[in-house]
C-alpha cells in the first residue's frame, strides 16, 4: 500500500491535534502545516484553539500569517519563561544592547585620547597617562524582573514612575524602561 495516504495526513495540524476532521475552509490549515504539529501544540496551550481562531478571524487574511508566527514566538516564550514571556527577552536584550553601547562609549574615549596624545607628542604614551586621565562613564543602573514587582507592591504608582522616567539612553535619546 505505497501509493496510500491515510486521511489524517491531509488533516492541518490543528485538527489532527485536536483529533476532528479537517474542512475544506478549515481557519488553521493555511497557518498550521500537518507537520507542524508541535508549532500548534504551543500555540493551543498558551492561548487555546477557540481564542486562535477568533483572533484570525478578526484578523484580515493579509495579516493572518504574521499574527500566527507571533502567536507562535509568544507561546514559545511563555512556555520558557511563564512568569515574563516576550518581555522577559525584551528586557534582556535591552540590557544587553545598553551594556553594549556602554562598552562602545568607553572605546571611543579611549580612542579619541590615543588620538589626542599622539597629535600633542611624538612619542608613544604610557599606559599610566592613560589611567590617570581616562574618564570612564559609570554603567547605568539595570532594574531586573524582580524590581518590577518590588516597585508595584511596595510603593505608590507615583514613585515608581518618577524612578523609571529618569532612565534615558544617551546614545540614541530613546527612554527605555527597566
Amino acid at each position: 500500500m505505497r501509493g496510500y495516504e491515510p486521511r489524517s495526513s491531509s488533516s492541518c495540524a490543528a485538527c489532527k491535534f485536536l483529533k476532528r476532521r479537517c474542512i475544506p475552509n478549515c481557519i488553521f490549515a493555511p497557518y498550521f502545516r500537518s507537520d507542524e504539529c508541535k508549532k500548534f501544540a504551543k500555540v493551543h496551550k498558551v492561548f487555546g484553539a477557540s481564542n486562535v481562531s477568533k483572533i484570525l478571524i478578526e484578523v484580515p487574511e493579509e495579516h493572518r500569517e504574521d499574527t500566527v508566527n507571533s502567536l507562535a514566538y509568544e507561546a514559545e516564550a511563555r512556555l520558557k519563561d511563564p512568569v515574563y514571556g516576550c518581555i522577559g527577552a525584551i528586557a534582556l536584550l535591552q540590557r544587553k544592547m545598553v551594556e553594549l553601547q556602554h562598552d562602545l562609549a568607553i572605546a571611543k574615549d579611549r580612542l579619541a585620547l590615543y588620538a589626542a596624545a599622539n597629535t600633542t607628542t611624538t612619542t608613544t604614551p604610557s599606559n599610566d597617562f592613560f589611567n590617570n586621565h581616562v574618564s570612564l562613564p559609570p554603567l547605568p543602573d539595570f532594574y531586573t524582573c524582580s524590581d518590577f514587582n518590588d516597585s508595584f507592591s511596595n510603593s505608590s504608582p507615583s514613585q515608581s514612575l518618577s524612578r523609571h522616567e529618569t532612565t534615558v539612553d544617551d546614545f540614541i535619546q530613546i527612554p527605555y524602561i527597566f
